[in-house]
């Protein structure tokens, strides 16, 4: 968590604005400007030379926090959460959620555009073709299982912020965002669809093997009817 103490030489007005730094490539900005989203991310730029540059952020979502102190409980809405007086922990359990939300957007495009790809090789299997190499089997197989990975490993869908085992009241809020933004019913989905597309590779790969393996035995028949034939022709018109 980058506080306004941290922001202080970033940005030109630092005061009750945050940023939430998550090890799977995700950012949470606490009232920040759009401007200020990119001065981050260009800060960001210089310390790790790593970094993809863009000039805009593909993947947004937004949810605001009001304290209202008319108000008599949490209410946890779609697009913002009432609260009747500020907790500390408030803004990290929001931000957790947000964070696996968007992040757990770009597995989904990730998955559909994989979707897209498999979807020419079935085309070209109803024509009875299949032009696939190992290469391009091995590098479909290791786009799914590392967005299957990064689900469960980077992005933690299935953890919990360490806050929420100190407080239930954090726990009962945290557990309102998870079903807010849908977290485990799209962590299901995901593995579902990892889980169909890497049955189709291996239909894909047992195809291939099967189609190398009959290519091979056609070599080895070619290779004995010519070594019958050189014998012939050596018993005929011998050397």
């Amino acid at each position: 968590m980058l506080t306004e103490r941290h922001l202080g030489g970033l940005l030109p007005q630092p005061a009750g604005k945050g940023v939430f730094v998550f090890s799977f490539g995700t950012l949470v900005f606490v009232n920040c400007a759009s401007t200020d989203v990119m001065d981050v991310i260009s800060y960001f730029k210089k310390l790790d030379k790593n970094l993809a540059d863009f000039k805009w952020v593909e993947y947004t979502d937004d949810y605001r926090l009001v304290v209202d102190s008319a108000a008599a409980e949490v209410d946890v809405g779609y697009d913002e959460m009432v609260v009747p007086s500020e907790e500390p922990y408030y803004l990290e359990i929001i931000a957790v959620a947000l964070a696996k939300s968007t992040a757990l957007d770009r597995i989904e495009d990730g998955l559909s555009n994989i979707f897209d790809n498999v979807e020419v090789f079935i085309s070209q299997l109803k024509k009875g073709n299949l032009n696939i190499s190992d290469e391009k089997l091995a590098a479909l197989s290791g786009r799914i299982l590392s967005y299957r990975y990064s689900s469960i490993s980077y992005i933690m869908i299935l953890d919990r912020p360490d806050v929420v085992w100190r407080s239930a009241e954090a726990a009962s809020v945290y557990s309102d965002l998870e079903h807010l933004f849908e977290l485990p019913d799209r962590y299901e989905k995901i593995t579902h669809k990892t889980e169909t597309l890497l049955d189709i590779i291996e239909v894909f790969a047992d195809l291939y093997h099967a189609k190398r393996g009959t290519r091979l035995e056609w070599a080895v028949i070619i290779l004995f009817i010519f070594e019958i034939v050189l014998t012939l022709v050596e018993s005929i018109w011998p050397f």
